[in-house]
């Protein structure tokens, strides 16, 4: 029998997915293309999953958005690092992950993952824990949009304790930084993984208040900013930040390596690539130009609210 509480976060994964799609593409005018998958027999993973995502649209470059629930007999080793005593261990683990690369270089990329891992372990009750958050990766810097994101992160947590919110936020800034290069991917946002302070109930409310913020959190920015000219030297740089996204997606991205390592469905594992960049060699910011200025005042670490 399955246990009802799986029930209850796949129901509400499902849903929002399909809420988050439906504002975005009305931003868009583009519907999405709906791809629903199933893992075949005899593959490492069972289960099954939705990818959704829109391509080539008038706001969105690249807007891909999947829900996924797959179980394992196995428990790959990014998942049991901080828990050794389920090594081994059956699990399922299901979620909606997003990422979406806007065209106008004034707006910028998103990501959001929400997720639960529930361990089956031969003894003992199912064990589950949560993981997600949000971040904001502009290619021109706006205070105004960067403390409107943080403020709406910190109001999602705080209902569910005043220190999760500093808390998750230093985890989000230690997370998305790229090692090779010493540098923040963008301007962060909240990050929080093997959570399961105060029990399911409790994991799954903050959880559901994460993922509930998310459009109030991106889509005033979009509409600020998606119908500022720009031209080539605005492109060209969003597409040289855009290298840096891939770079940390492949390299340092635990989810993108719990996928590949448990045998996940390639194609919705790397929906987050953008559909274009570029890399240039030792390439430098002139001072005072706001390409210099993204560098200085916002992929830094620093306080937004």
């Amino acid at each position: 029998m399955a246990d009802p509480r799986v029930t209850q976060v796949r129901d509400w994964l499902q849903g929002l997915q399909a809420r988050i799609v439906e504002a975005i593409a009305a931003v868009d005018g583009t519907a999405f293309t709906v791809d629903r998958w199933q893992k075949a027999p005899g593959e490492p993973l069972q289960g099954r999953g939705t990818t959704m995502i829109l391509e080539d649209g008038p706001v969105f470059e690249r807007a891909g958005c999947g829900f996924s629930d797959v179980q394992g007999m196995k428990l790959p080793p990014s998942a049991t690092q901080h828990r050794p005593q389920l090594v081994g261990a059956p699990f399922e683990a299901m979620g909606v992950s997003l990422v979406f690369h806007p065209r106008n270089p004034y707006v910028p990329t998103v990501h959001m993952n929400v997720r639960m891992l529930a361990a089956l372990p031969a003894e003992g009750e199912p064990v589950f824990w949560f993981g997600g958050g949000m971040d904001l990766t502009p290619y021109y810097g706006f205070e105004e949009d960067a403390v409107h994101f943080h403020r709406a992160c910190k109001s999602a947590l705080e209902p569910h304790g005043s220190g999760l919110y500093p808390r998750f936020k230093a985890w989000c800034d230690d997370y998305f930084f790229l090692k090779h290069r010493a540098e923040q991917r963008g301007i962060g946002g909240i990050f929080f993984d093997d959570h399961s302070e105060g029990g399911f109930e409790a994991s799954f409310a903050m959880q559901r208040s994460v993922g509930d913020a998310f459009l109030g959190a991106y889509l005033p920015i979009v509409e600020r900013r998606m119908n500022i000219p720009h031209g080539e030297r605005e492109r060209d740089f969003q597409l040289y930040r855009r290298g840096r996204y891939v770079e940390f997606n492949l390299v340092w991205d635990r989810g993108t390596h719990f996928g590949l390592q448990s045998g996940g469905r390639t194609e919705s594992i790397l929906l987050s690539m953008p559909p274009q960049a570029n890399w240039s060699y030792r390439r430098e910011e002139a001072p005072g130009t706001p390409e210099r200025e993204l560098y200085d005042k916002f992929i830094v670490r620093r306080e937004w609210v």
